[in-house]
């Protein structure tokens, strides 16, 4: 019989048969398949199972893969249960049959009752312990979140100097460049060359801009002296600001007496002055871009692991109803959120409450934080917050006490 199978459990030790027979009369006996689940994990925990005979394996799914965590294979393994103790308790891992054999299935109401009659002040104990888990649990992955935030901000913020930096000194510069180029181009027209000789400068600048810039510091070092040297020798005073971007760009002495044929005098410093500063423009512009992309690339790296911005796929077809419903009900408030939507499978609507949980794709936003709202309502007013949810019809439910409970009590004495 039934009962002397329990009976020779360590778990049940101390149970009487009449006892046990009460046990027996609220519960079923379930068939082990080998490969069938007989419960999934993140449902509600509504039954207890103890194993007979046979074997399952306890599977929790990590990343893209099932991973086997536990194995039962000796009488008396038990599992679930939870909602004997919290209304939210859920499976921490999918039961899957091993090998064929059998498990006692126990619902947690029955095992709430038979608690209450036979260990009122365990079950008590039990559901405190379980409580104060939770909040703990709660609590310490909230800080240790906030701890990974913190460290995630600092390495943000260095890694994002150096590229914000370097906009900063090239946003300065490219300042006092543009100026340089406008004096330039006014110092042009004072010498009042003919629309012909800027055509013949522009067009040297613009054969220019093709080469491939002198990369070597040694060889860029060696362009420089040489652009310097052919500058002094032909009069322009400012060849320190001048022969830098030139060499940078690529020109050459071969370039520059090109450039002199086509002006001469003070029209000539101020002609490779203006080449030179549409040089350095290019040149800040295009580190402003780089910088800016990195900077880009550490927010999208950022974004991708912290899973800023998602946002929930949803079906309403462009058209449905929400309502917002808040009455008084006795002494207390009850607000009502609803919708028409498709609603929550039941696997969905069991761990709603849970922290940091969420259906939502990574990279497209955060969840709703129904943990922290369940806390506010229920620690702090003393009320409760409650998931209807089927097609059609899906109701948040909060109801919170119209006075504080010490003020009720009062009241009635």
């Amino acid at each position: 019989m039934l009962i002397d199978e329990l009976a020779s459990l360590r778990l049940f030790d101390g149970l009487t048969r009449d006892q046990l027979a009460e046990l027996i009369a609220g519960s079923a006996e379930i068939r082990i398949e080998p490969g069938v689940d007989l419960f999934r994990e993140g449902e509600h925990a509504d039954y207890w199972w103890v194993l007979l005979d046979g074997a399952m394996d306890l599977v929790r799914h990590v990343g893209r893969e099932d991973t086997v965590v536990r194995k039962w294979d000796a009488p008396g393994h038990w599992a679930g249960g939870f909602r004997a103790f919290d209304e939210h308790g859920v499976y921490l891992a999918t039961g899957r049959g091993a090998t064929a054999g059998r498990v006692l299935r126990v619902p947690a109401a029955v095992l709430r009752d038979r608690l209450n009659d036979w260990f009122p002040l365990g079950r008590h104990l039990i559901e405190g312990l379980y409580g104060t888990a939770r909040s703990i649990e709660s609590t310490v992955r909230q800080r240790e979140s906030l701890v990974t935030l913190g460290k995630l901000a600092a390495g943000l913020a260095h890694e994002i100097n150096n590229p914000a930096a370097a906009t900063a000194r090239a946003v300065d510069a490219l300042e006092t460049t543009c100026q340089t180029l406008l004096a330039s181009l006014a110092r042009l027209a004072n010498e009042e060359i003919s629309a012909q000789q800027f055509a013949a400068i522009d067009t040297l600048r613009l054969e220019a801009g093709p080469q491939v810039p002198v990369q070597d510091p040694l060889i860029l070092a060696d362009h420089e002296d040489a652009l310097s040297a052919w500058l002094s020798r032909h009069g322009i005073d400012r060849e320190w600001i001048i022969a830098p971007p030139l060499a940078a760009a690529g020109i050459d002495v071969a370039w520059c007496e090109r450039a002199a044929a086509v002006l001469e005098g003070p029209a000539l410093e101020a002609g490779l002055e203006w080449v030179a500063s549409t040089f350095s423009v290019a040149t800040l512009l295009s580190d402003i871009k780089e910088s800016n992309r990195r900077i880009s690339g550490l927010v999208a790296a950022v974004r991708s692991y912290s899973q800023m911005d998602r946002a929930s796929m949803q079906r309403m077809d462009g058209e449905g109803t929400l309502r917002l419903v808040t009455r008084a009900e006795e002494d207390d408030v009850v607000i009502e959120v609803g919708d028409t939507g498709s609603g929550m499978p039941p696997e969905v609507a069991a761990r709603a409450f849970e922290t940091f949980y969420t259906t939502k794709e990574a990279g497209k936003g955060t969840g709703l934080g129904l943990d922290i709202a369940q806390r506010i309502i229920v620690e702090r007013h003393g009320g409760t917050i409650t998931i209807d949810s089927q097609p059609g019809n899906t109701v948040l439910r909060v109801r919170i006490p119209a006075r504080p409970h010490a003020a009720r009590g009062q009241a009635a004495s």
